[in-house]
């Protein structure tokens, strides 16, 4: 199984980002071959002192770097040489068989879109995004790639969260959830309603439409929305964790009893961090491309992308892309 990683994207780059290969590389079965992808110099340097170059890490130069506020199709274009376009082409060359990075996501979509374009059949790529919740995650799909979609591309961003769940996050028969600003069929813009009309004649698992507050309480295992809608829940719900996080913090340290009752809720505390820490995730999937493609938070740290590069070997090991063409091709006909 052979990993092609972008060393020179995300806002850690590239310590955290060879420090995560560095641990795939001893510790994932199954790899054969893990390429650091970026300016040679600069990744030499963060490799650990003293200690051997596992086998599998190669590095392949690229002399360019896409920054995190340029315009992606624009950067891929002029950027021939960047290390998110190297590391793209190693797939469509044959040479990887999945591509990681934490750098510019519209850049990563972009190139994805432009060389390896789609798998037969699906219209877009969409971005699939683990959240958690108190009994078990779910699919976010799409989280960016497209600020607009048809009810047609509702209807296979499905198809695609669905069997993400069912490979990779184990689940058996995944249940989907469409969002929208209500429960009853008559809510929603025309777009969802034509969605949902969609999704109820499909041979899919199809709850029907779910709320914002239905979203943690766990009650569906996919829930489908537009890229806009989506990158707006993806972040807003990082902001409200965030605040959550830093007031309890506060509140904690006011006083000497109130950091003795933290000390006896720190297990419980704990456990949340573990259960709701991206990190363990790794990174969100760009589904429907003609290569498997994992995009990591910008701050994304070594355990991230272990994580990472984890899960990328796994979408491989399921052959997750014959799954989705094949599964595309079922429901259009049905």
């Amino acid at each position: 199984m052979r990993i092609a990683v972008d060393a020179m994207g995300g806002d850690f780059a590239p310590r955290e980002i060879i420090a995560g290969a560095w641990r795939a590389a001893r510790e994932l079965p199954g790899l054969t071959r893990l390429m650091l992808v970026g300016r040679e110099e600069a990744i030499r340097e963060e490799f650990p002192r003293g200690e051997p170059v596992p086998p599998i890490l190669e590095i392949v130069p690229a002399s360019e770097v896409v920054g995190m506020e340029e315009s992606p199709a624009t950067a891929v274009r002029r950027k021939r040489d960047s290390s998110i376009n190297r590391m793209v082409d190693l797939v469509k060359q044959g040479e990887a068989d999945a591509v990681f990075s934490a750098g510019n996501t519209g850049a990563v979509v972009a190139a994805v879109q432009l060389k390896l374009r789609t798998l037969p059949g699906v219209l877009r790529p969409a971005i699939a995004t683990i959240m958690p919740t108190r009994k078990s995650p779910f699919v976010l799909i799409d989280a960016g790639a497209n600020t607009d979609s048809t009810p047609a591309m509702l209807r296979q961003f499905a198809v695609m969260g669905a069997l993400y769940a069912r490979e990779i996050l184990g689940v058996p028969n995944p249940l989907i959830g469409l969002l929208s600003i209500g429960g009853e069929e008559s809510k929603g813009n025309e777009t969802t309603k034509e969605a949902l009309a969609l999704l109820r004649a499909s041979p899919l698992n199809f709850f029907g439409n779910v709320e914002g507050h239905d979203l943690y309480e766990g009650r569906v295992d996919v829930v489908v929305c537009d890229g806009f809608v989506g990158n707006v829940v993806l972040k807003t719900s990082e902001s409200v964790a965030h605040f959550i996080g830093e007031w309890l913090k506060e509140e904690f340290t006011r006083n000497p009893l109130r950091m003795i009752g933290a000390a006896l809720l720190k297990p419980a505390l704990d456990a949340m961090r573990r259960k709701s820490d991206p990190a363990a995730y790794g990174g969100a999937p760009l589904l429907g491309g003609n290569g498997i493609c994992i995009i990591g938070h910008g701050a994304s740290k070594a355990k991230a992308v272990f994580n990472a590069i984890r899960v990328s070997a796994e979408a491989v090991s399921h052959r997750l892309n014959p799954l989705i063409e094949a599964e595309i091709a079922r429901v259009e006909k049905a």
